[in-house]
């Protein structure tokens, strides 16, 4: 019952429409960051909107029927991963700050929003292990340029412990592939 509500066309239309909002939102967020940002990287400036555009290719084509294996795994690799890392970011800046502005709050509701989209729609992504190693590859490759040509994105009040959290997004990125693995390789694997 619970599947056949989450593959309903109205509520993945809801979720479509909720997801492109955010995602063209998540682009308007990251304008400031982007100006400043060299061409060759823009493309891997903006992590949780793309992790959200990329949800929303995939749930166009949940729509019409289809999948497409390798737009779900970017779409469940990222959306958790860029997920989980903006709450902890957030509530890191939290506990250094002792406040947050209203939209930081928004963005911990929508960002584990992101996560949990993605672990609830692991049962109709059709993933194997090459689409897996090309999220894997894209996600760790990002990591670098985050981190190496220092292209994160910007939490002020974070600065300081940037080799910290560069270590602990290598780690984040880590446990997210091994997340769409268990949910959606290993699975498919099984069931064959």
């Amino acid at each position: 019952m619970f599947r056949g509500i989450l593959m309903d066309k109205r509520v993945l239309f809801t979720l479509f429409m909720v997801n492109l909002l955010g995602t063209i939102y998540g682009y308007y967020w990251y304008r400031w960051q982007l100006e400043a940002t060299p061409p060759e990287f823009f493309i891997f400036v903006p992590d949780s909107p793309t992790a959200s555009l990329f949800f929303v290719i995939v749930l166009l084509f949940f729509l019409l029927g289809r999948n497409v294996p390798y737009i779900e795994a970017l779409a469940f690799l990222t959306l958790f991963k860029y997920g989980i890392w903006a709450v902890v970011m957030n509530v890191l800046t939290l506990y250094i700050e002792g406040s947050l502005e209203w939209e930081a709050y928004m963005l911990i509701v929508s960002h584990g929003a992101m996560a949990i989209q993605g672990l609830l729609y692991a049962p109709f992504y059709r993933i194997k292990m090459r689409h897996l190693t090309v999220a894997a590859i894209w996600t760790l490759h990002n990591d670098v340029i985050d981190y190496v040509f220092e292209m994160m994105p910007v939490y002020h009040s974070l600065t300081t412990y940037m080799n910290e959290i560069g270590y602990f997004t290598f780690w984040l990125s880590i446990l997210s592939i091994a997340v769409v693995y268990s949910f959606s390789v290993r699975r498919t694997v099984f069931r064959h």
